[in-house]
């Protein structure tokens, strides 16, 4: 339900006044009246239970189609927590602050839109949307709506990340730097510390199965093409299946990218280029890839190197210098080097806080679509296994039809953004 829906049928008198969203009546400078903010998390089987308290806000409803997943967590939370099987009831409750979407990535985009209608603001899981027509989406309602979102991946402000044994405001303040040079290659594989993980990868000619009695399977698929159920495409093998999300590449790469994005200085853009070197993909399965390169308009370069064939790599490699895995490089005390430079812009890294101050969380619905879309940019051109071109500003391939129709995928009736 929209903010119009909300009104209108509040106006007409049918009983819903007492569900509008706080938000909604109190405009988009909303603060709640204590410091403890109240959430509700969509989503609760192994990633969304990890979720279930973090500081600053008050757990008061849970969410899922799963029964068994439903009532863990009604067992963990205990009885001041409510539990939904439709998440559109949750976003009707007036007295939710924030809503943590933890489900598998065919819903974000759909959950994070209505979320924002339902003025509600926004904690979602990796990746962003599994298109990056929803994501667009989901920019545009949230902004439209005042809403604050945050994306749950953390590397660009906290945390060593993955093999380079540092966070990654010393290797921000390098390049911003120039110690490095420019144009600038950037190389994510084995050997640089980061493993595509292709485990998670579909299983072809599956055979169905009978719909276990606690899953609420069509609800499950939702906007996702209508298919036989098999216990393979749901909870947490569903990223084999392109339907769902996009393997190793949809699980890991937003982790992975995002801090490249911001190290690169490359929040407001996205690649001109994209190369792919893959085996012919199943239509259903996911499956591995060797190679994707996406190159940028002023020649700045991302590898994702997936078979691992430059063994000898460093993670960023420019004309004037080199950094490898362990913040090694071929620039003498570079480690000292770096922490004599200036840092970065401050970033607010405290969501509760951000809500509260209605302040732009560091990892938003805006940057956070550009690094999603560099993940679904390199999951269209695996999966259609050719090159591709990219404008950055429509947002739209150049001459590629097949390529357009997998940004704007069609949603199954009754769901639409």
């Amino acid at each position: 339900m929209n903010r119009k829906k909300f009104i209108k049928n509040s106006i007409l008198g049918i009983g819903l006044f007492n569900i509008v969203p706080r938000h909604v009546l109190g405009g988009n400078g909303y603060t709640a009246p204590s410091d403890q903010l109240t959430k509700a998390v969509i989503g609760v089987g192994m990633m969304g239970k990890g979720h279930l308290t973090y500081p600053g806000a008050r757990l008061v409803a849970v969410c899922d189609v799963d029964q068994h997943h439903l009532q863990q967590a009604l067992d963990i939370t205990g009885p001041d927590v409510k539990g939904y099987t439709d998440y559109r009831e949750v976003l009707q409750r007036d007295d939710i602050d924030i809503v943590h979407i933890a489900t598998p990535p065919h819903w974000h985009g759909k959950m994070a839109v209505d979320a924002a209608e339902a003025g509600k603001d926004i904690w979602c899981e990796k990746p962003m949307t599994r298109t990056i027509g929803e994501g667009k989406k989901v920019v545009e309602a949230v902004q439209r709506n005042g809403r604050i979102f945050r994306l749950n991946t953390w590397f660009r402000f906290r945390d060593n990340f993955y093999g380079m044994g540092t966070p990654v405001k010393p290797i921000k303040k390098l390049v911003a730097n120039d110690v490095f040079g420019w144009p600038l290659k950037v190389t994510i594989n084995e050997s640089t510390g980061f493993n595509w993980k292709f485990n998670w990868t579909g299983l072809e000619n599956l055979q169905p199965e009978w719909i276990p009695e606690d899953l609420d399977y069509d609800r499950w698929l939702g906007p996702a093409p209508d298919k036989p159920y098999s216990d393979h495409r749901t909870h947490v093998t569903f990223r084999g299946y392109w339907d769902y999300d996009g393997g190793g590449l949809g699980d890991m790469g937003q982790h992975y990218l995002d801090p490249v994005q911001y190290i690169l200085d490359k929040d407001h853009t996205s690649p001109v280029a994209i190369t792919a070197d893959a085996p012919q993909q199943h239509p259903d399965a996911v499956g591995s890839w060797r190679r994707v390169e996406m190159t940028y308009e002023d020649g700045c370069q991302i590898i994702l190197d997936g078979e691992n064939r430059d063994t000898n790599a460093a993670f960023i490699e420019g004309p004037e210098g080199k950094l490898f895995r362990g913040f090694q490089s071929d620039i003498p005390n570079i480690r000292r080097l770096a922490a004599s430079l200036p840092d970065p812009e401050p970033q607010v890294t405290d969501f509760s806080q951000a809500v509260k101050n209605r302040q732009t969380f560091a990892l938003n619905e805006a940057n956070g679509h550009r690094s999603c879309t560099l993940v679904n940019l390199g999951k269209i051109a695996v999966r259609l296994g050719r090159n591709l071109k990219f404008d950055p500003e429509t947002q739209e391939f150049i001459g590629d039809e097949a390529a357009n129709r997998l940004i704007n995928q069609p949603m199954r009736a009754p769901w639409k953004i």
